[in-house]
């Protein structure tokens, strides 16, 4: 069923009744063109029958975009006044009250979905995407699917293949648990206010099994994050402390792994450092 969506007088004219104004620490540039929101929710594939988590809904625009479809949505909002605001803003679109659960709390802090939801869809700040992004995929293992909205730069990185100059341990860690892709450009003049950085949208399907247990997990982000710190140096080096305390205790780990000691971090993929955290 058709929802009428906000327009960017009705996100000013919202923004000025609870007196927020954008600011840089929440990261929040409010989506003023109806045709993006859609966009997103065309290629996050949100169908009726779905339930859907949306981080950071702010005013509302990709909220009533994803209720649009007939899809059910758990927003999770860390400003109060728009936590507050936002069943009133879907009521006022006509949106069944049952379909729009709201949770007044910090993304980062939050350990419980109601209804379990399996697609994530958000407008993600600059400043917090990739640790949130992380904490609710280690968090909430029923999340299949979602399209996130970042910065190019931190979008690119998310969904960058070993060896590339943007490979990173966001990349590695990403990858654990499931494929991600670049789905599209967003142009700067559909936000308010107008940032000064490029966005782009990143999909990602997450793997029909775990790669591993919990411990596993974290044994592997640990490796990662050494290996990252010093990405400069050789496996062997920037392993040395996490690997027994020196290189030839590392390179001896790497080689029973199947990895040359000499190569670097961004050389490797996930699977190649699942293998060394699992010996």
């Amino acid at each position: 069923m058709p929802v009428s969506l906000l327009g960017a007088a009705e996100i000013r004219r919202l923004a000025a009744e609870l007196d927020v104004t954008p600011t840089k620490k929440l990261g929040q540039n409010f989506v003023v063109d109806a045709n993006t929101v859609r966009k997103i929710v065309q290629v996050a594939g949100v169908s009726a029958s779905d339930r859907v988590v949306e981080i950071g809904p702010g005013l509302g625009s990709l909220t009533l975009a994803i209720l649009e479809t007939g899809a059910s949505v758990v927003a999770v909002e860390i400003d109060h006044r728009l936590a507050e605001r936002l069943p009133e803003t879907a009521a006022a679109h006509e949106v069944p009250a049952d379909r729009l659960t709201v949770i007044d709390d910090d993304a980062l802090r939050v350990d419980t979905l109601p209804g379990e939801p399996t697609v994530l869809v958000a407008n993600l700040p600059y400043n917090v995407s990739v640790p949130v992004l992380l904490h609710f995929l280690e968090t909430f293992p029923y999340l299949r699917s979602g399209v996130v909205m970042v910065q190019a730069e931190v979008g690119e990185r998310l969904a960058a293949p070993p060896g590339s100059k943007v490979y990173g341990a966001p990349s590695v860690k990403a990858a654990w648990y499931g494929s991600w892709r670049l789905a599209g450009t967003v142009s700067r003049q559909v936000f308010w206010p107008v940032p000064n950085v490029d966005s782009v949208l990143v999909a990602f399907d997450r793997d029909a099994e775990p790669r591993g247990t919990e411990e596993h997990r974290r044994r592997t982000f640990q490796i990662v994050d050494a290996a990252f710190q010093q990405r400069r140096k050789m496996l062997r080096q920037a392993l040395s402390g996490v690997l027994g305390g020196t290189a030839a205790d590392a390179s001896a780990r790497l080689e029973q792994a199947g990895v040359d000691p000499t190569l670097r971090g961004e050389q490797l993929t996930v699977d190649d450092y699942a293998r060394i955290a699992a010996l």
